[in-house]
């Protein structure tokens, strides 16, 4: 058969096939494959063409599947607008609640051989209802710092709220005007009580001196002051009215109990039935002071070479209480002694002098660097002893931030429960460096005393055995002159038992001796400006101080007790006032006065033999401040340049 019939019956049949499916409604996918040629061609084929095989099953089965797909994906786009994501739950990654410190304890621990023996429950507590008076309660309000006019209110009985007006107070002006009126109040129950008291009165029995115009004394007559001697007296140069009493051994039977102690009494002048505090010691104490600033430490040198501290601040426990005729008296401990010191930094003689060398922070009067936990805060000061061998010792006043109740072991001097001590700081022999030569060559002087230049405390003269009073510098090279002689030009066998600066300012000084000479220095030049003598007609000065009110007036006490008043704007060859006190001789003598306020008040305090302590206010017309005095002074100092 030929190609061309070959075809006719392929295509007939075809058509067959695709009428029999459309009468069906069916879908038929016919792929013929026609191999043939239109034409004829020139060469002969070498095989027969023939058709592909049509497999309609398979058709079938794609079209079906197509519309299955085709409708999943229409309900698949008709729920997706439907179905949206929510939260179910939350929970959290990491949940660690606070350890207590048991359980920290118990997890550290372990729990390999461990086994809990005691559990402690609730068991115990036991609640019962109880029923009692209704209490009333009223509702209050306030605030602090208050915001305009209201700061506190209420409501009471269902009442209009109270209001309260804004309080406004000066916390400064307050404490000064309690301590004022306080001061007030207690002096006026000082005078009630003296006068209440057959015993004991307010105003001395004694007559008062001549150039006194009033009087009173201390009660001394106390149990362990009868029969002890004052022999040093020292103001305050910031609290005025607070006074230091230094008493010997006592020689009556009352005193027994106390009979190996030697005291020191701090007295207030306006108040004094009783002294403020007392302080004992087992060693005679050869010189004693304030601390700078408010008069809250107490120092003092005694005749083995020890350096005390006392610290007011202390509570009374601390020390031992006495009952002694129905009173209870407490009798203060050293707070520090450099006895626990080793020798190579304290003293090995007797100490002769003790000063306070203020800083800049204590030097302005009523400001303390040791009065309060909050004053003493950062600051500290210095305290220079000086003994008869020559040496003088710096010592650091300072506060200890911790208390130890059982004592200290490393500060062997220092009380159980006490924090203030001393530190040593520096050394000063007074050897070549401060005698020339033909000195040196006559032996060793001995010291006696020490001062220091108001308002320059680097300066300081020493007072010698010898006559000489020798300058000195803490630091840096010593500015000429370095001794202070008298106008004669030989050494004489004399003692400069008293030395003092002028309080006015100037940079002069005066020195008594044990030969009753009274000189009066600068220290610019060698020799004294004046020179008196035989003011005292040979007797040894025993006590020599400046007046804080007036600056050319100064006063003396000699060895036959006799007290001499030199006023040098009237008269500057002979004192204007002199007073013999016998029978009971004066030992001692310190100056009082006020000259920030302005008063023109001016007392001494005079030590007896026997006791006593008077206070004598010196009359007006020789206390009152006089003109152009600072002036008389400047004049004289500058007579010998």
């Amino acid at each position: 058969m030929s190609n061309i019939g070959y075809e006719v019956i392929v295509i007939n049949v075809c058509f067959a096939f695709i009428l029999l499916f459309t009468q069906l409604n069916s879908l038929l996918v016919v792929t013929i494959f026609i191999s043939a040629s239109l034409g004829r061609s020139s060469t002969p084929r070498k095989s027969a063409q023939r058709g592909v095989f049509i497999d309609f099953g398979n058709a079938k089965q794609r079209q079906v599947s197509g519309q299955i797909s085709t409708k999943q994906k229409k309900r698949s786009l008709e729920i997706l607008r439907l179905v949206d994501l929510d939260f179910s739950s939350t929970f959290s990654l990491l949940d660690l609640p606070p350890v207590k410190e048991y359980e920290m304890y118990i997890r550290n621990f372990g729990k390999t051989n461990t086994k809990q023996a005691y559990v402690q429950c609730n068991e115990d507590a036991i609640d019962r209802e109880l029923q009692t008076e209704e209490i009333e309660l009223e509702e209050k309000w306030t605030q602090h710092p208050g915001e305009g006019a209201v700061v506190c209110g209420g409501q009471k009985n269902d009442a209009v709220p109270e209001v309260g007006a804004v309080t406004r107070v000066d916390s400064q002006r307050l404490t000064t005007f309690l301590r004022s009126a306080c001061q007030v109040v207690t002096v006026l129950l000082e005078e009630n009580r003296a006068e209440a008291q057959s015993n004991y009165k307010v105003q001395s029995k004694d007559p008062c001196l001549s150039f006194s115009e009033n009087c009173f004394h201390l009660n001394t007559s106390l149990p362990f002051l009868q029969g002890r001697s004052v022999y040093q007296m020292q103001f305050s140069e910031a609290q005025r009215h607070l006074l230091l009493t230094a008493h010997g051994l006592g020689n009556s039977p009352e005193s027994t109990s106390l009979w190996d102690k030697y005291i020191i009494c701090v007295w207030n002048i306006w108040q004094p039935s009783t002294p403020q505090k007392i302080l004992t010691c087992e060693s005679e104490v050869r010189c004693c002071c304030f601390s700078p600033g408010k008069a809250s430490l107490v120092f003092a040198g005694t005749m083995d070479g020890s350096v005390l501290v006392w610290d007011l601040r202390e509570d009374s426990s601390m020390h031992q209480t006495r009952r002694l005729e129905d009173n209870n008296w407490t009798f203060r401990s050293a707070t520090f002694s450099t006895d626990g010191i080793f020798s190579q930094v304290s003293h090995t003689r007797s100490v002769k002098a003790i000063e306070p060398v203020p800083s800049t922070e204590t030097m302005n009067p009523g400001i303390s660097s040791l009065s309060s936990p909050e004053e003493m805060s950062g600051l500290s000061f210095q305290v220079a002893s000086l003994d008869e061998s020559g040496q003088l010792i710096l010592w650091v006043v300072v506060e200890l931030r911790k208390v130890d109740l059982a004592g200290s072991q490393s500060d062997l001097g220092l009380i159980p429960g006490g924090k203030v001590k001393l530190i040593h700081s520096s050394s000063i022999h007074l050897g070549d460096r401060f005698f020339r030569k033909d000195v040196l060559m006559l032996g060793s002087p001995q010291t006696l005393n020490i001062k220091f230049l108001p308002g320059d405390f680097n300066h300081f003269v020493i007072g010698t055995d010898i006559g000489l009073v020798t300058h000195g510098t803490r630091y840096g090279l010593i500015e000429p002159p370095m001794q202070y002689t008298s106008m004669h030009s030989k050494l004489r066998p004399s003692q400069v038992t008293a030395i003092d600066f002028s309080p006015c300012g100037a940079a002069a000084f005066l020195a008594g001796c044990s030969d009753g000479s009274i000189r009066l220095h600068t220290m610019s030049t060698e020799f004294p400006a004046q020179q008196w003598n035989d003011s005292t007609n040979g007797q040894s000065i025993t006590a020599l101080q400046w007046s804080f009110t007036r600056p050319t007036v100064f006063f003396v006490l000699d060895a036959a007790s006799s007290i001499y008043i030199w006023d040098l704007s009237q008269n500057d060859l002979h004192p204007i006032a002199k007073e013999s006190i016998m029978p009971d001789p004066v030992l001692s003598l310190a100056v009082f006065g006020e000259p920030e306020k302005n008063n023109n008040l001016m007392a001494l305090a005079l030590g007896k033999a026997s006791g006593k302590v008077e206070i004598q206010y010196i009359k007006k017309k020789m206390s009152r401040s006089q003109p152009e005095e600072l002036e008389t002074l400047h004049l004289i100092l500058q007579e010998i340049l």
